[in-house]
């Protein structure tokens, strides 16, 4: 059984994670450590030791077993993937959001079948498209539509005003950061958009979840909720989720512009868009480091022994891409019959509670782009995309494209 002393001095250094931020190319390492150790102990940004995750099978169990904790990794003094961007006890926030009685009000919210939203997405996709081809001839997809369709999305969700969404952009890119150490700006940030999203409760404008959440504060059985915790719902639903679906979305085209063949399949037959993007989901590298988790107990692991208190990374790329669940992983198959089996919106309690609305928000995308421009192409060679660091997406600064 392997245990932490393998990290005596006399062993070679751990290997740093994550591996690479290029979005085009899985990183070797992932195949090399699935195959001969599927749990093996790396360095972390910040410095500590973790044990990574790469087989599917074992992704799934750790994901899956409630001995491996996603709140207690913001505990003082644990081993850290990176130093925290946001406080503590936002950490767990659907576990927060659901102590404090307000799921099911969120879960409505997140509903793609929320009257009127598909229509809106639709014609915010068809807005955002007219405004490239009005600036052609060419245009950065990421910036010019993949993040204004996102955030534009989630403003409506949330209830608030379009013209939030610059505000609340703005601080993305530095709350999503993975820094060895703390980050001045991200509290900055923080508190800004905590007293802004709290300020829009009392607009009189503000209607969605959040007005369903101002109107929760005449209610006696609501007099826990104070204006700042209500506030952190909003802010944290639309920082996670538009980093998350315009992320996804810029990845995914990503693929699809570097894969001609995969592009031209969903814009020749645009019903298997659908199942598409659930392979898009499966395939691409968005998410840029992984999911963490801190052993509440001695853990056995495949081989390995985990002690409580230890840090365990979900590489989700590894197990998306095991050939032992998914033959051929590295082909793009509309037709497999194991696609949604894939860990992208992670899994067991910590199951993302907004996966129709990624997918809706994917699918009538690349619905309308393939459809406005069937010609789209990256407009610089793939290896002339520069791509962020030390983030928790892997996204292309830009994505220049021509059509």
């Amino acid at each position: 059984m392997t245990t932490a002393s393998d990290t005596a001095p006399d062993h070679p250094p751990l290997p740093a994670f994550p591996f690479c931020w290029d979005g085009t190319r899985v990183p070797a390492e992932v195949a090399e450590l699935r195959e001969a150790t599927p749990v093996r102990r790396v360095r972390t940004i910040a410095g500590d030791e973790a044990w990574l995750v790469s087989s599917y099978e074992l992704c799934a169990q750790v994901l899956k077993d409630d001995r491996f904790s996603l709140k207690d990794t913001s505990a003082p003094g644990v081993p850290r993937q990176y130093a925290l961007t946001i406080p503590p006890e936002v950490v767990n926030n659907m576990g927060n959001i659901t102590g404090a009685g307000l799921r099911r009000a969120v879960m409505k919210a997140l509903n793609p079948k929320a009257p009127g939203l598909t229509d809106w997405l639709r014609a915010e996709a068809h807005r955002l498209v007219d405004l490239i081809v009005a600036d052609g001839p060419t245009a950065d997809l990421r910036g010019a539509f993949c993040e204004p369709y996102s955030a534009g999305m989630h403003c409506r969700i949330l209830g608030i005003p379009q013209t939030e969404a610059p505000a609340f952009l703005r601080s993305l890119d530095i709350a999503f950061m993975n820094s060895p150490c703390p980050v001045t700006g991200a509290r900055l940030n923080w508190d800004r958009d905590i007293a802004r999203m709290a300020a829009l409760l009392d607009d009189p404008a503000t209607h969605g979840l959040m007005g369903e959440l101002a109107a929760l504060r005449d209610d006696p059985d609501y007099a826990h909720l104070s204006d700042e915790m209500l506030a952190t719902v909003g802010v944290t639903l639309f920082g996670a989720g538009v980093i998350s679906t315009s992320g996804f979305l810029a990845m995914a085209l990503v693929h699809l512009l570097t894969h001609p063949i995969a592009r031209d399949l969903l814009r020749d037959r645009p019903d298997l868009i659908g199942p598409g993007v659930e392979e898009l989901l499966r395939v691409n590298l968005s998410i840029g480091d992984a999911l963490p988790r801190l052993a509440l107990e001695d853990v056995r692991l495949g081989d390995v022994g985990i002690r409580a208190g230890e840090l365990v990374l979900v590489l989700v790329e590894g197990a998306n891409l095991d050939p032992e669940k998914f033959p051929d992983p590295h082909r793009f198959d509309v037709h497999r019959d194991n696609t949604a089996d894939h860990l992208s919106f992670g899994g067991g309690a910590h199951y993302c509670p907004a996966t129709a609305l990624g997918r809706a928000h994917a699918r009538i995308a690349l619905e309308v782009l393939l459809d406005r421009l069937p010609d789209l192409a990256l407009a610089v060679p793939a290896s002339q995309l520069v791509w962020r660091t030390g983030f928790m997406k892997r996204i292309p600064e830009r994505l220049p494209v021509a059509w």
